[in-house]
């Protein structure tokens, strides 16, 4: 007992001693494009502050997920009652443009371009915007700023008109119709702690679907007109550690909207009825030995208040959900989809990484009239294994660029390549 009793002190007077060392200063290393003072005002470690390695390493960790950072570390270096803390930080190039390929549901060559930077001003704002070309002609202009009130406290705003040939599912068979879409979207976007973010907005929409056949087939609208006001909230938990191509650790979101149309035309008012769309993804990361990571996300949807109708919210996509399906085959009013891949880094020099993945895509729809236990009858489902190949470079934004091949299983089942940037999930 009299030898614990001096122990105990001298661990207690160690504690005591490390609480009263102080932060007299703090740099950066690395810096190119970012803002010192943005970044300052960003860290919850200050000057003159008790020096606290649990605070640096969440610093680090929450400079990892900004778009401009590649990486991120620190360093100290502790004299007397006084440390000095830099930050060494890899930077990325954020300027990025986009091309995305693939076969429009006329079957014509459809493609979309885009340019964004993700650190305009040095302060991660976003800004940029696309054109697509399927069928029809559709461009998008989109701004963030994130922390534009404070390091808490931003804004999104976001201009879309989106026209495509989008096949429409009646039990007597499948339609074309023209869609127009054109959207005006307001968020405010909240970070409540280095964990836990949400966004409140709305968006005022002007729809309309017009039949492309030849002729009406009775009870079906030959045009639909209307204005809709969505309401919009969006919570997200985020808890990941990210080493370049490699994450690991958990991310939640949740996003609820209400969508409430104010004019409609007298065709489509049986077509369109206010409603609740809510939507949920989980996604767990694994990192598995040196060079493998282990992905899954399982995502589960709803729509409550337009159950009937053929102009359903969730569709079933190649780009979306199932790889290899293609290109909206079928839509639905609510639906469970699961995918996981095993991600493995075949070549890694430098700034460039080869990585290989297998993944499994599954999903099942509750498709218009019908009732929440088409979810699990297994009338609906769709099962799609694949192989794909990833490139990947370590100190661009977002520079993956994916190209999957999946395989179907099951009854009319097909088999299909899909091409794309930045990891499926």
């Amino acid at each position: 007992m009299k030898k614990i009793i001096p122990i105990l002190f001298l661990t207690l007077g160690m504690g005591l001693q490390a609480q009263e060392v102080s932060i007299s200063q703090i740099d950066f290393e690395g810096l190119k494009r970012s803002k010192e003072s943005f970044l300052r005002r960003l860290i919850k470690t200050k000057e003159k502050s008790v020096y606290d390695t649990l605070k640096i390493k969440d610093d680090v960790d929450r400079l990892k997920r900004l778009p401009g950072i590649a990486n991120a570390s620190y360093s100290s270096h502790i004299v007397g009652d006084n440390a000095i803390v830099t930050y060494t930080l890899e930077e990325n190039f954020t300027l990025i443009p986009g091309l995305r390929i693939a076969t429009a549901n006329d079957g014509s060559f459809a493609y979309r371009i885009s340019a964004f930077e993700f650190n305009l001003f040095g302060n991660n704002q976003l800004f940029g915007g696309f054109y697509e070309k399927n069928v029809f002609s559709s461009y998008g202009v989109f701004w963030e700023h994130p922390f534009l009130f404070s390091d808490k406290l931003g804004i999104g705003l976001s201009y879309q008109d989106v026209t495509t040939l989008e096949p429409v599912f009646f039990d007597s068979g499948e339609e074309d119709y023209r869609f127009n879409s054109k959207n005006l979207e307001a968020n405010l976007l909240f970070s409540f702690d280095f964990n836990n973010e949400a966004e409140l907005g709305a968006i005022l929409v002007q729809e309309n679907y017009r039949f492309e056949g030849e002729s009406l087939i009775p009870n079906r609208p030959n045009n639909l007109e209307a204005d809709k006001l969505i309401y919009r909230a969006a919570y997200r938990h985020v808890d990941l550690d990210i080493d370049y191509q490699y994450v690991d650790g958990i991310q939640n979101e949740f996003t609820g909207q209400y969508i409430q149309f104010l004019d409609g035309n007298i065709a489509g008012e049986a077509f369109l009825d206010n409603f609740l769309s809510l939507r949920n993804d989980f996604i767990y990361y694994k990192k598995l030995g040196d060079k493998g990571n282990w992905a899954n996300r399982l995502r589960l949807a709803a729509a409550i208040g337009n159950e009937d109708s053929p102009f359903a919210p969730f569709t079933l996509d190649n780009q979306l959900n199932i790889r290899g399906v293609g290109n909206t085959v079928d839509r639905g009013t609510a639906a469970i989809v699961f995918n996981t891949e095993y991600r493995h880094t075949l070549h890694e020099k430098g700034w460039f990484v080869i990585q290989g993945n297998a993944f499994i895509d599954a999903g099942s729809w509750r498709r218009p009239g019908n009732d929440f236990s088409q979810l699990f009858d297994g009338s609906s489902a769709q099962l799609y294994p694949g192989l794909g190949i990833r490139f990947i470079h370590k100190r661009i934004f977002n520079a993956v660029f994916r190209l999957d091949y999946g395989f179907g299983i099951g009854t009319n089942a097909t088999n299909g390549i899909v091409f794309g940037i930045g990891q499926y999930f």
